[in-house]
């Protein structure tokens, strides 16, 4: 089965830097009024309410909702949205610190696994109440639960979802990705969290790693770090999740993971996750100069913004009208239910 909407930031084959240069252009300059319109609050209020990554999708949004980028620019938007996003996820590895390993104890990830189970089950049960169908229900389950867009890519051949509904589901996880991001920061003011623990939040309910940053960032290094190394292990659920929806696939007579996966096996764990990892090894080790840390970490935010320009300038709104109320309805009570228990197991780790 063909499935076009799956990779949706995929950079064509042919892409030169000729092509490539108008839509980085524009990324850049999203970037730049995002980076003006913080220090414009700064000068105003003397902080900035809302960092420049929140305030990059906002004006990539807007944008979008008023204007269609024509073909010439989609190639630059690809990019950004993609590789400069998984390099900054690598450089963030070196800023990693002994406080974010400790808390990272088998109790946790037994959590985690724990709670993106139940989160699936979860869903799928509210869609299904909502009238959602089967196949749409679980994409949607699973998207919340794991890690959203891709998620759903590696979930979709396995149930043989059609085009409509994986388009349907990528665009609700693209929106409500975003309503997370700028929502989860206030949500962990107003409970007073700490670093570790608004981290674990952000790294258990928000749905792509990119997001993660952009959530985490506003209460600070430590919440970033929690939130990758979490989010993570989320991630790494994947897995699991794809072999059991394949035997079930088999077992109730569908295609199985042979017809349902050929030409589209997915990569469960991305190589920029791999080079964090690595990155954080090497800092414990103490094979990453102090001095570079800080550098690394400039960059990785300004790379991070970047990337928030383009996924905002990527976001199509017509296509979540589109989709129907019911949808709306399963995707937002799917992840409220998400954010409890998320909420419910740091509460029960006693995550400071």
């Amino acid at each position: 089965m063909t499935i076009p909407v799956l990779h949706p930031v995929a950079m064509p084959a042919c892409s030169t830097p000729e092509r490539l240069a108008p839509g980085i252009v524009l990324c850049l300059l999203v970037t730049v009024l995002a980076y003006g319109l913080a220090e414009a609050e700064r000068v105003l209020t003397g902080r900035a309410w809302l960092e420049a990554l929140v305030l990059a999708i906002l004006c990539g949004t807007a944008l979008r909702s008023r204007w269609v980028p024509a073909r010439k620019w989609r190639a630059g938007i690809a990019f950004c949205a993609k590789y400069p996003l998984e390099i900054a996820i690598v450089l963030l590895g070196a800023s990693v610190s002994d406080t974010v390993i400790r808390a990272a104890d088998p109790a946790l990830l037994a959590g985690i696994a724990g709670v993106v189970a139940v989160a699936i089950v979860l869903g799928f049960g509210i869609g299904r109440l909502c009238g959602v169908p089967a196949r749409m229900a679980l994409l949607v389950a699973c998207g919340n639960a794991i890690c959203g867009n891709s998620a759903i890519a590696a979930i979709a051949p396995v149930i043989e979802a059609d085009d409509d509904e994986i388009a349907a589901a990528i665009a609700f996880t693209a929106m409500f990705g975003v309503a997370v991001v700028l929502g989860l920061p206030l949500l962990g003011i107003m409970l007073g969290m700490g670093g570790v623990a608004y981290g674990a939040l952000a790294g258990l309910t928000v749905y792509a790693v990119p997001q993660v940053i952009a959530a985490a960032a506003p209460l600070g290094t430590v919440a970033v770090q929690m939130g990758m190394l979490v989010k993570l292990a989320r991630v790494l659920m994947l897995g699991p999740v794809c072999l059991v929806l394949s035997l079930v696939t088999h077992s109730a007579g569908g295609e199985g993971p042979e017809g349902a996966v050929a030409g589209a096996r997915p990569r469960l764990v991305p190589w920029f996750l791999v080079g964090f990892l690595a990155l954080a090894a090497c800092r414990l080790l103490g094979l990453v100069p102090v001095g570079v840390v800080a550098p690394l970490g400039d960059g990785a935010a300004v790379l991070t913004v970047v990337s928030m320009a383009a996924l905002g300038l990527g976001a199509d709104l017509r296509m979540v009208a589109r989709a129907g109320g019911r949808v709306m309805a399963t995707v937002a009570l799917s992840l409220l239910g998400l954010t409890g228990l998320g909420l419910g197991l740091i509460r029960m780790l006693h995550l400071a």
